[in-house]
């Protein structure tokens, strides 16, 4: 009797027939997907996080925004006394929404 290779033996009519397929397609298929699976539900909390973090700023600028464009409707002129109270308007928008003063821009900020 001949010794029987794991892949592979021998049948009486000298054909090679396998004992099992080299790969079960299905298992490989379903395998592709599962380190993404894994990694997405891994940093999803994450995500969610950053998310609300980015949605309170970009909410925040947008305000600021708003104010800014008050502020520029109420005294459209680029006088010295108009860009004053523009300016003073601006800072009371945004103090009366809890948001940071702008730096002014005339002066450099310190480092």
């Amino acid at each position: 009797m001949e010794p029987q290779f794991l892949p592979k033996r021998n049948s009486a009519a000298d054909e090679l027939l396998y004992d099992r397929p080299r790969y079960d397609w299905e298992e490989l298929w379903m395998n592709r997907f599962a380190f993404p699976l894994v990694a997405v539900s891994l940093l999803w909390p994450l995500s969610a996080g950053a998310t609300q973090q980015g949605q309170s700023a970009l909410r925040g600028w947008k305000t600021a925004d708003s104010c800014a464009r008050q502020a520029q409707t109420a005294y459209p002129d680029f006088s010295a006394e108009s860009n004053a109270k523009r300016d003073a308007r601006l800072k009371e928008c945004l103090n009366a929404n809890g948001l940071p003063p702008r730096a002014p821009l005339g002066q450099p900020q310190s480092r």
